[in-house]
């Protein structure tokens, strides 16, 4: 009896290892992986971002406030006859930005913003003339639109729309529709690489003083991670020098300006107001994203005349010629900044 027990068991386990065996070889033939594929057969489009490495940051919120050294004042008629002069004691005032995204995907980004400008002027003796009287007080409240469109992982482009209310109004009871301009910018650029996007384009502006339509260039390159340069021209230019990821120093120029209506003059006049600053830039973030910034420059006096219309016209005469001492400026805002 205890042999057949022996035999029995024998019997099972040869069974069973033969079952296991079978078993494993079975599941080896059903499951090929050769034979599994993607879930989706469709390609993953990438497209290339506005970042460049080392690139200084975009403002979200800048609160500043801007001044101009004293400098003297004189003005002249058409016929070159000298009508005023004045010394002019303070020029400036707060400047607020908001920008913000609407849209934000990687093949599309829609940016809305806001500004307002003001320059307060303190002249010494404003009576002098009528024209003096209106411009103690300059005020730039403007809309804008700002779109970046990635075509693939090299191509894009850039469109920015602007309408500003510009003029020697205080209050609202004082806002006239004759101080709006309105300008854009088109540039199709190529991104080479993180270190490196540039662009051409064609722009209608009023930053020297009156409306001009002329060719831009967008460059942004960064050499190392001490060097670059940030620039559209002829609008701006800028060599960075970054001494951490938190502190950098931008020396090069930059041209403002539009065009104001100024009323209560005795006529009304358009004041195409613009101005060259050539300038050293000083920005160090404090906590978080909140960046102070430390402009100082020299501010070159473009143009600030007088004309009975807002935009060039053929065989145009100035209602008054402007000469304006270049003295320095300082520029200081408090900026919260993009990640």
């Amino acid at each position: 009896m205890k042999k057949y027990c022996i035999l029995w068991a024998m019997i099972l386990l040869n069974g069973l290892a033969f079952a296991q065996t079978d078993t494993t070889k079975t599941n080896s033939e059903e499951i090929n992986f050769d034979d599994f594929g993607d879930a989706d057969n469709k390609d993953i489009r990438t497209f290339c971002t506005q970042k460049v490495s080392y690139l200084s940051p975009t403002k979200l919120i800048s609160v500043g406030y801007e001044a101009q050294l004293p400098f003297h004042l004189s003005s002249e008629n058409a016929a070159m006859t000298s009508i005023a002069s004045t010394h002019v004691n303070s020029f400036g005032g707060i400047r607020l930005g908001l920008n913000t995204p609407v849209i934000s995907r990687s093949n599309f980004i829609l940016n809305l913003g806001f500004n307002f400008w003001n320059t307060s002027a303190k002249l010494e003796k404003p009576e002098n003339s009528k024209f003096y009287g209106g411009i103690r007080a300059l005020n730039s409240t403007g809309i804008n639109a700002t779109v970046f469109k990635p075509f693939d992982n090299k191509h894009f482009m850039i469109i920015q729309a602007n309408a500003d209310l510009n003029g020697n109004y205080r209050n609202l009871g004082d806002l006239d529709a004759k101080g709006m301009t309105y300008s854009g910018t088109a540039i199709y650029g190529w991104k080479k690489n993180d270190n490196l996007m540039w662009g051409v384009g064609v722009t209608r502006t009023y930053r020297a003083g009156q409306l001009l339509h002329i060719p831009v260039i967008l460059l942004n390159r960064t050499f190392n991670q001490k060097w670059g340069i940030e620039t559209i021209l002829p609008a701006k230019f800028n060599v960075r020098r970054n001494f951490s990821p938190s502190s950098y120093l931008l020396l090069g120029y930059e041209i403002e300006g539009n065009t104001f209506f100024v009323a209560n003059t005795g006529q009304d006049v358009y004041l195409r107001r613009g101005e060259m600053k050539p300038r050293i830039t000083f920005e160090k973030k404090l906590a978080g994203f909140v960046w102070l910034s430390a402009q100082a420059g020299w501010r070159y006096n473009w143009r600030f005349d007088g004309f009975s219309t807002q935009n060039p016209v053929k065989n145009e005469k100035p209602l008054i010629v402007n000469s304006l001492g270049n003295p320095l400026y300082f520029n200081v805002s408090i900026n919260l900044v993009s990640p």
